[in-house]
């Protein structure tokens, strides 16, 4: 199972998405697709999304059972801690320099 959620994405991202990917709301899409085609789409989103931002989830084999990976601004930040990733959230920040300095792709 992979899930993307995109914010301020263009149409032409969008619509690439949506060819393999079931849009069941605005800016999010789900699918059944392969590690290739996962790791295909990602680089697609992260070449397209331009200002927005996106995060993308999938299914695994670890303890958690899913892993994932953002890329724009955004305040919530993925950490890992003890083998497990989880979500920090920064406050709201008054520069969105700030944010976007921090909220670089993670993996």
């Amino acid at each position: 199972m992979l899930v993307i959620v995109v914010e301020n994405a263009p149409p032409r991202l969008r619509g690439r998405l949506a060819v393999f990917m079931l849009e069941i709301r605005a800016g999010v899409y789900i699918g059944d697709v392969s590690k290739r085609i996962r790791e295909m789409l990602w680089k697609q989103v992260v070449g397209f999304v331009a200002q927005g931002n996106a995060v993308m989830a999938w299914s695994t084999n670890t303890e958690s059972g899913f892993d994932f990976v953002t890329h724009g601004p955004n305040r919530r930040l993925p950490v890992e801690m003890d083998g497990f990733k989880l979500v920090a959230f920064l406050a709201e920040a008054k520069d969105s320099a700030a944010i976007s300095a921090c909220t670089t792709q993670r993996r």
